[in-house]
């Protein structure tokens, strides 16, 4: 086995969407691992003079954002809606995104969250709607968010995002292997494979 992929994600980007659905099942078949990590762009951004999501900065892309995450979806046979809001708060997703990350369910977790976001338009800045989500896949909500909101559970998340701005990173999603990083939905199978060859 190569080395691993690790897939940095926000539960706000909306091509980090595409990329949640299909990473885990890529990994699985090519024999690579796959290590989830959790962070904000907020600081990201502000690191980068923005105080905004760049789609949001600059209308024209973000236009064309929506028509392309239309065309991406139907053919990844995926549900999409555009969010009511965009984009959306995530805290609590994401901490436990971070705090959780070796668990067996996160996977269904991070899917469900993106689901709800941008195929459902259901409001993950509700910690009521994170709640259902870990409900709907089985888990013990409470236990769950408890762990997560420890003082422990706070500080993976930061500690995640000041590794993403240690690495450079600048966006997401992004898949790093080794000291190798890539950025973009559409380079996913380009980290897979450069992973089964490290």
């Amino acid at each position: 086995m190569g080395k691993p992929v690790e897939f940095w994600f926000e539960f706000a980007s909306t091509y980090s969407y595409l990329s949640a659905a299909r990473v885990e099942a890529a990994c699985a078949a090519a024999g690579v691992e796959l290590r989830w990590r959790s962070f904000l762009l907020g600081p990201v951004f502000a690191a980068q003079g923005m105080r905004d999501s760049p789609f949001n900065i600059y209308p024209i892309k973000g236009a064309y954002m929506w028509t392309d995450m239309t065309r991406c979806c139907a053919d990844l046979d995926l549900p999409f809606a555009k969010p009511s809001s965009f984009p959306r708060g995530s805290l609590l997703a994401a901490r436990i995104a971070a705090s959780h990350a070796d668990a067996l369910w996160i996977g269904a977790f991070v899917r469900a969250v993106y689901h709800a976001n941008f195929a459902d338009d259901r409001d993950i800045a509700d910690d009521a709607v994170v709640t259902a989500i870990l409900n709907e896949i089985g888990q013990d909500a409470g236990f769950v968010i408890a762990l997560a909101t420890t003082d422990t559970g706070k500080a993976q998340l930061r500690s995640n995002t000041e590794a993403a701005l240690a690495k450079g990173l600048f966006g997401a999603p992004s898949f790093v292997v080794g000291d190798t990083y890539f950025w973009g939905n559409d380079r996913m199978d380009q980290a897979i494979r450069h992973a089964q060859d490290s």
